[in-house]
């Protein structure tokens, strides 16, 4: 399994976290939207749960998260 500790993965996440909070989202409204239980988005924000890129697009969506700053 890839490591969620790299300073790129972090910086994903976190930005993440900053989108959903910007949108006022608890972990558990975020995680009802997407049809999960909220220890889902828990274990992600924690880096116990890798996200793929499907989950990472969905989460984005409704988060709002502009990808074309994802990398910077």
């Amino acid at each position: 399994m890839k490591s969620t500790n790299t300073p790129e993965y972090k910086a994903i996440i976190e930005k993440l976290v900053a989108a959903r909070k910007a949108k006022k989202l608890s972990q558990a409204a975020l995680a009802k939207l997407l049809g999960k239980h909220q220890s889902y988005i828990a274990k992600i924000e924690i880096g116990e749960r890798r996200i793929d890129i499907i989950e990472l697009l969905e989460i984005g969506k409704i988060v709002e998260l502009d990808f074309s700053k994802i990398s910077s």
